[in-house]
């Protein structure tokens, strides 16, 4: 059975730091919290003040990113509800389509939309602005990450392709996040 590891002076002077302020409940001993005493080593040859590492506060993430509801998608794949809004990124450059994708769904957020369509196209073999074969479909690619960073992240609440009415493989519905629902 492996013993178990005796925590360092710095860690002990942290521990009892931590401690300083806090009130028994009744009954019970502060001092039965206290780790075993350390055994006698000598000092360190340098004078070298001791840090400890404080680990930084966790930032809490937003959920997972989920598929659009069965329902809501069959209303707009037939129709029967429209998308609040559309924003369409051909023939722009990638940073170009970065900054208008950002201002897009921010804005649609801030209008209380629901659900918006991001149309990116395809990115086929007549694509003029795409110069050579493995560069096609790039914004296809990227558009997916770019909704799941942490910049929009907290708007979108998921994304899926679009209906072949609305673009099918060359477009994406974008779920929006109400804004009572953004946490931070």
């Amino acid at each position: 059975m492996k013993r178990p590891r005796q925590p360092t002076r710095s860690e002990l002077s942290l521990w009892r730091h931590a401690l300083r302020d806090v009130v028994p409940l009744p009954g019970r001993d502060l001092a039965a919290l206290e780790p075993a005493p350390l055994p006698e080593t000598p000092a360190p040859a340098s004078h070298a003040p001791v840090v400890a590492h404080v680990p930084a506060p966790s930032i809490p993430r937003p959920p997972p990113l989920a598929p659009l509801e069965r329902k809501l998608r069959q209303r707009l794949s037939r129709g029967n509800l429209a998308v609040d809004g559309h924003l369409d990124l051909h023939g722009m450059r990638q940073g170009e389509a970065h900054m208008a994708l950002l201002r897009f769904v921010q804005q649609a957020h801030r209008s209380g939309a629901r659900v918006v369509l991001v149309v990116t196209g395809k990115g086929g073999e007549d694509s003029a602005a795409v110069a050579t074969a493995h560069e096609r479909g790039v914004l296809r690619r990227l558009v997916p990450h770019w909704l799941a960073e942490p910049g929009l992240r907290g708007l979108v609440l998921g994304f899926e392709q679009a209906a072949r009415g609305h673009g099918g493989g060359g477009a994406l519905y974008v779920r929006i996040r109400r804004a009572r629902e953004v946490k931070g």
